[in-house]
Formats: structure tokens, C-alpha cells, sequence
């Protein structure tokens, strides 16, 4: 990269390239060059967790019914997921991290931010850096990993994307601007299809339209979100790299293009929904306890109602009560369906005395094993 101030930071998102499905191809070589979705069974409406570039050609993407994949690709192969394995390859990804700043804020199992401002290894280069790591995990771990390098984290995890598969692009702090500009608003982390279509109703199609408006008018079309898109469409973000991020819950949830008519329509989505939470949680369970579960209700008035529960697990059965609880406060057409947990280190409750040994905080099961 070119040389930077004082205050710019060097910043690398590293995001492996189709994580599950690039193990499962590592241990089994056979499966190369044919299309594979690893996830949940499509006869008890599994979703696709991952698949390779092969089946993506087909139109298959992550959270699909297992169902849908099947129909898109009949040739598809459906491979249940072997968490062990992708936790061990995880954890040989993070040691090569590891050699080259103790800055690494973890997103997921397969994914990281990394805050090289201050390495002097490689020339505290961050492209060589990037290009040493992505070396590294080719040869040492058996998969291919992407990566951005920019001075901010929103533009370097844009930029790890930008090159996939095993592929790495660099912004540089000169080229922010026109970057920014003509970046799509579903880039925007947090920019979902509802919203995105709302956008587009505002004539709002990249950050370059989004910066027409001012922070008033973004907030009032979208909320507290408004301000964060300002700055956003701007290319600023000043988050630091925390290697100590503790993720506090972690949900799902879906709008629904035609409203949900009746409580019985909402039941119908709940095992698809809980068929995401599952695989997300897979990608966390090892680091966090289960503290209480909760569903989210939008009414088609656009009234929200939430509903919590203690619990240590993630029961299907008990999201159907809380969804049949839920329903009675607004008893109308639902427009979107939401699920999730709240979630506790596992390091603070290890170090609480007797409640690590309470049975109600067991350890997260998800039953992929």
C-alpha cells in the first residue's frame, strides 16, 4: 500500500472462500468440480449453510431451502455439516492470523478483521501481509482464503469480496472517495433487500445517491440507521479492530413478500427460521452460552412486538409457544418473523462461581455432531 498518515490504519478482512463446502472438498477430492451444498436435510426443510462456486452457477446461495437447491440443480450434492472439522481448520487459520498482529477481531469461524497498522513484519506492508496469509492458509491449511486491505474496516470487508475466490483487492486511503461512490447500497452492511427496495423507491441506487441527502432526511426515511448511512456513503467508519468483541445475541429473521394471514402461517415459517439460527450458531457455540431465546413479530401496521424467555437451548417447540404468545398482541397479518438467542461468554460464566455448574446454563447443543 502506499504510505499512510499517522492516523490512518491499515486494516485486512480475511474471509474464507466457502468455508464448509472448501473443507469438505479438501477431505474428500472427489467432490471437486461438482456442485455441493452443505446444510440441512431438504426432507425436514434443511437450508443451505454453504455450497461452492459450482452450485452458486446454478443459483443456490446460503439460507435457501435445502428444498429449492434441490429443484435449481437436481444434480446438487447435499453434505451434512461436520462441525469439528471446520472448527479445527478455523483454529489453524487463526494461528497463521497470529503471526502477524495480536489485532484480530473474529466474525466468524471462517472470517476476521485484522489491524496490521503497526506490524513491521514484511515491511508493514498489508498487501504483502495479505498476500503472505492467503499463502499460508492455501498451503498450511488445504483451502483458499479473500481478503481486503483498506484504512477502514466497512471498506476492507467491501474489498474481500471484491476478488473472490483466493483473490485480494486494495483500497488506499486516495481512492476512498470514488470507491464509495459507486458502491451498490446492498454493499451497505445492514442494507437488506426491504430496505435496499425502499432506497430504490428514493431514487437511491449507490452511495453516490446517497450522499444527496442530508443526515436529517436519511433519518427520518430510516431511522437511527440514517446517521451511520451518512457516514457510511462516505467511506467513514472509525471502528476499531477489537479483539475483544463479545457478541451479545444473535438472530434471524425474514420479511415476507405477501403477508403471513393467520398464527398458522407464521408456525409454517418457524422451522426454516430455526434451520438459520442453527447454522449461525454453529459458527459461535464453542465461545458462548445460551442465556434466553425470544421471537419478533412485525404486523402488517408496522407495530413490532418481542417476546423472551429464560432458556438454555435453542427448542423448536418453545419458539412455536412464544410465536402463539406473540400473535395474541397484535392478532393480525404478519409481515415478518424473527428468531434468536441472548448470549453470554462462556469465559464470564466459567469464572461465576456455582452458576457455571447450574444445569439450566449447560452448554449450547446444536446437534450437528
Amino acid at each position: 500500500m502506499a504510505p499512510m498518515s499517522a492516523n490512518t490504519r491499515k486494516i485486512i478482512h480475511c474471509d474464507c472462500d466457502c468455508f464448509y463446502a472448501a473443507i469438505e472438498t479438501r477431505d474428500n477430492p472427489s467432490l471437486a468440480g461438482h456442485p455441493i451444498a452443505v446444510g440441512g436435510s431438504p426432507d425436514k426443510r434443511g437450508v443451505v449453510a454453504t455450497c461452492n462456486y459450482e452450485a452458486r452457477k446454478f443459483g443456490i446461495h446460503s439460507a435457501m431451502p435445502m428444498a429449492t437447491a434441490l429443484r435449481h440443480c437436481p444434480q446438487l450434492l447435499v453434505i451434512y455439516p461436520r462441525m469439528e472439522q471446520y472448527r479445527e481448520a478455523s483454529r489453524a487459520v487463526h494461528q497463521i492470523f497470529q503471526a502477524f498482529t495480536a489485532l484480530i477481531e473474529p466474525l466468524s469461524l471462517d472470517e476476521a478483521f485484522l489491524d496490521v497498522t503497526d506490524t513491521t513484519i514484511l515491511q508493514g506492508s498489508a498487501t504483502l501481509i495479505a498476500q503472505e496469509i492467503r499463502r499460508r492458509v492455501r498451503e498450511e491449511v488445504g483451502i483458499t482464503i479473500s481478503a481486503g486491505i483498506a484504512p477502514n474496516k466497512f471498506i476492507a470487508k467491501v474489498a474481500s469480496d471484491w476478488n473472490k475466490p483466493d483473490g485480494q483487492f486494495v483500497v488506499q486511503p486516495h481512492q476512498i472517495d470514488e470507491f464509495v461512490k459507486a458502491l451498490a447500497v446492498k454493499k451497505i452492511f445492514g442494507v437488506g433487500k426491504v430496505t435496499a427496495t425502499r432506497m430504490h423507491g428514493l431514487g437511491i441506487q449507490n452511495c453516490g445517491d446517497l450522499r444527496r441527502f442530508t443526515v436529517e432526511e436519511l433519518s427520518e426515511h430510516f431511522g437511527s440507521f440514517g446517521e451511520r448511512l451518512y457516514r457510511l456513503c462516505r467511506g467513514i467508519d472509525e471502528r476499531a479492530v477489537n479483539p475483544e468483541r463479545i457478541r451479545k445475541s444473535l438472530s434471524v429473521e425474514n420479511t415476507y413478500a405477501d403477508d403471513l394471514p393467520d398464527l398458522e402461517a407464521c408456525l409454517s415459517k418457524l422451522p426454516h427460521l430455526h434451520e438459520q439460527l442453527l447454522t449461525r450458531l454453529g459458527k459461535v457455540e464453542t465461545d458462548y452460552f445460551i442465556s434466553k431465546k425470544y421471537l419478533k413479530l412485525k404486523f402488517n401496521n408496522f407495530v413490532s412486538t418481542t417476546i423472551e424467555a429464560m432458556s438454555s437451548n435453542t427448542e423448536l417447540d418453545d419458539y412455536t409457544r412464544l410465536c402463539k404468545e406473540a400473535f395474541t398482541r397484535g392478532n393480525r397479518p404478519v409481515r415478518l418473523v424473527g428468531m434468536g438467542v441472548k448470549l453470554e461468554p462462556k469465559s464470564v460464566k466459567e469464572s461465576t462461581g456455582t452458576k457455571g455448574n447450574d444445569p439450566r446454563r449447560r452448554q449450547l447443543r446444536l446437534g450437528f455432531e
